[in-house]
């Protein structure tokens, strides 16, 4: 019993901190509608701001109220950093398609990544104790740490302070009339440029504020951006986008899943989280105390525009470069040939989910469950059956499509980041799965010894097959976009009551294009994974999600050439700067913000503008 207590204590604990982080996500969504990656960024750079004016500067030896001050400025100076994002940056692209948003917040954190690493090094930083609150209390004979208890307390004292801005301030007035109605906000004269700086100062600070507080608790690292931002979603999604009370509600649960979920289910520990989200959204669809959105709502929130025809001196030009590769291929060494079968590998992965986002309109942040569950198809079958190349590339694509038509049955019923925060719960299912059945996949040491075919072992054959297998990948979803079936799934898209009017099962069509997106995905997984000759769960994790957003963002959602030429330019820009610095995250970032900046619609779809100019 008094274990019992004592982890329901510890998850009351890790809710506080963890709504912090959530209460400044949904503040920001609420009323700006970006989903913003960068919010963890803000919470390890208030963790290290802290641990700086506690350890090293004037503050350090400046007793109780040194401590909570310099704890108060971190808060501050990242709630500082917040609007000067939003004022350089987010304010040049509200007028983007909120995906590109998004892109840009992701951009940042490649960028405040490198930053701190150059700013404080790579190793983990260990801040003081917090003044008065050393120490544990006994509580049913056993020790519980004092500022565990605080922290509980931090919560509902944060909570209590929102409601009263939010109700009893004409500036929580407007945030709230903006995240109702943002046109009539402006047209009643309120000066929203204000108004969003205002908004991400404060979203900025809770996040920096959360990170600060953690300093006596934990090691401040590199990694903690990330951690807490995949958390941070699921509380928002769980407890409702916009709703401050379902995010208090969502964080309780999932800390207390957290802290239960080891004694009860320590097999599924990893996985818990992402499954409460998946039955939150499949029973309610706007999660716990979210409200579905006045009027019709689009097929999708985030659908981009109509694909257009490829430019044709674009078409020229890559076809071009095309048949000149193919005359020097033979020319190249192993590792030119390694990248270009990689290469056409990621640029049929990005094809894949720009059939969903663009002609189907549904996003997706867990595109990779179907990436990885062609490449460990391929692999199960290799390692555990001796199975040849031509049977994995034979059943990747579908068992990928397989696992996208069990996924889709549920994504497909949503719409915008619902949708989307549902794929990565799927996705995160997927990689849990990979990870701790070692018995079958190897767990984290991966499967080894995925080789091609001895007729396809040199890196030249090997480029050749990729190259035709990935072109005519892609060539045939090109034509489903051009066929019936693509143009009746861009009509649901568009208008889902009209296409239902004339007869179209707006379910079915989705549902069957989220299987030929996840086979496409599989059959890129498989190549990849033959080509490396192996496989690891990071195969399904979510940076090989977001790299697949980011290609396909990148090259332009609005042509079909778009994610083919976003592939090339995105991991060939990776390769370049890996090789050039280790600081190559930061200029990535650096580079796809001047893309985002001077190119909102991408690279493919800057050419297609300036051809018809």
């Amino acid at each position: 019993m008094e274990i019992l207590v004592l982890q329901a204590l510890n998850g009351l604990a890790s809710a506080s901190s963890l709504f912090l982080v959530a209460s400044g996500l949904t503040v920001i969504f609420g009323v700006s509608r970006i989903v913003n990656f960068a919010h963890g960024s803000f919470y390890m750079l208030g963790a290290y701001l802290g641990w700086t004016l506690l350890s090293q500067g004037p503050l350090a030896d400046a007793g109780f109220w040194g401590f909570w001050g310099g704890i108060l400025l971190a808060a501050l100076a990242v709630g500082a950093l917040g609007a000067l994002a939003e004022t350089a940056i987010l304010r040049r692209i509200y007028q983007a398609p909120e995906l590109f948003q998004l892109l840009a917040t992701f951009a940042l954190v490649l960028v405040v990544q490198d930053l701190v690493l150059l700013l404080w090094g790579a190793d983990d930083k260990f801040g003081p104790r917090a003044p008065l609150l050393r120490g544990a209390v006994q509580i049913l004979g056993l020790r519980f740490p004092l500022y565990d208890l605080f922290l509980i307390a931090v919560g509902p004292v944060v909570l209590g302070l929102l409601w009263l801005l939010f109700h009893r301030t004409r500036f929580g007035i407007l945030l709230r009339a903006a995240t109702q109605d943002r046109e009539m906000v402006a047209a009643l004269g309120v000066d929203q440029k204000l108004l969003f700086t205002g908004v991400f100062a404060l979203g900025s600070a809770l996040a920096g504020l959360g990170g600060a507080l953690q300093i006596p608790r934990e090691a401040v690292t590199i990694h903690m951006d990330m951690a807490v931002i995949v958390q941070a979603f699921v509380v928002v999604v769980v407890g409702g986008l916009g709703s401050l009370p379902g995010a208090f509600l969502a964080a309780l649960l999932i800390g207390e899943l957290h802290a239960f979920g080891i004694l009860v289910f320590p097999r599924i520990t990893l996985v818990l989280v992402f499954l409460v989200m998946a039955v939150v959204l499949v029973l309610r669809p706007y999660g716990l105390l979210g409200r579905k959105p006045e009027g019709e709502p689009p097929a999708s929130e985030l659908a981009p525009p109509l694909p257009g025809p490829t430019p044709r001196w674009v078409s020229g030009f890559l076809l071009a470069a095309l048949v000149t590769l193919l005359a020097v291929s033979p020319w190249l060494g192993e590792y030119p040939l390694i990248l270009l079968a990689d290469f056409v590998a990621l640029a049929l992965f990005a094809a894949s989910l720009h059939f969903i986002m663009g002609p189907g309109g549904m996003a997706s942040f867990g595109h990779a469950a179907y990436f990885g569950a062609g490449a460990y198809a391929a692999a199960l079958l290799s390692h555990h059956f001796a199975a040849p190349m031509e049977a994995g590339l034979l059943v990747a694509p579908f068992f990928a499509g397989l696992v996208g038509l069990v996924f889709g049955a549920f994504c497909v019923r949503l719409s915008g980041v619902y949708s989307a925060m549902l794929t990565l719960a799927f996705a995160q299912i997927a990689w849990s799965v990979a990870f701790q059945w070692s018995e079958v996949t190897g767990g984290d040491n991966g499967i080894l010894g995925v080789w091609p075919s001895a007729w396809a072992a040199g890196k030249l054959t090997y480029w050749y097959l990729s190259l035709a297998l990935c072109g005519l990948a892609i060539w045939l979803l090109r034509r489903a976009i051009r066929s019936p079936f693509g143009l009746a799934l861009r009509a649901q898209r568009d208008n889902p009551r009209r296409a239902e009017a004339i007869g179209i099962d707006a379910f079915r069509i989705r549902w069957a294009a989220f299987g030929l997106g996840a086979a496409g995905a599989g059959l890129a997984g498989a190549l990849f994974a033959y080509g490396k000759g192996s496989v690891f769960p990071s195969s399904l994790d979510i940076p090989r999600s977001v790299d697949a957003l980011l290609m396909v963002l990148l090259g332009g959602v609005q042509t079909l050439a778009g994610p083919v030429v976003g592939a090339i330019a995105y991991a060939g820009l990776q390769e370049q700067l890996a090789r050039l610095t280790d600081l190559w995250r930061m200029l990535l970032g650096m580079v796809i913000l001047a893309l985002v900046l001077f190119f909102p619609r991408g690279l493919a779809g800057a050419f297609r503008l300036r051809s018809r100019a």
